[in-house]
């Protein structure tokens, strides 16, 4: 077996055009239920609403 290293930090772009957008709107999707039905009235559902509304952002500006 051949060891793998692991680069931390690193970022991995997103898939462009229609499948970074369709990836985008799943996640945005799934923040938000998260935030209503699981975690209601706590404060990680405030977490998973905040990162709804940063992928909200993205999505917008990719819209454009």
């Amino acid at each position: 077996m051949e060891k793998q290293y692991c680069r931390v930090g690193t970022v991995t772009p997103l898939t462009s055009g229609r499948q970074a957008i369709t990836l985008l709107e799943y996640q945005y999707q799934n923040f938000m239920d998260k935030a209503s039905r699981e975690y209601a009235d706590t404060r990680l559902s405030e977490f998973f609403e905040q990162k709804a509304l940063k992928i909200k952002r993205t999505l917008e500006n990719l819209m454009q």
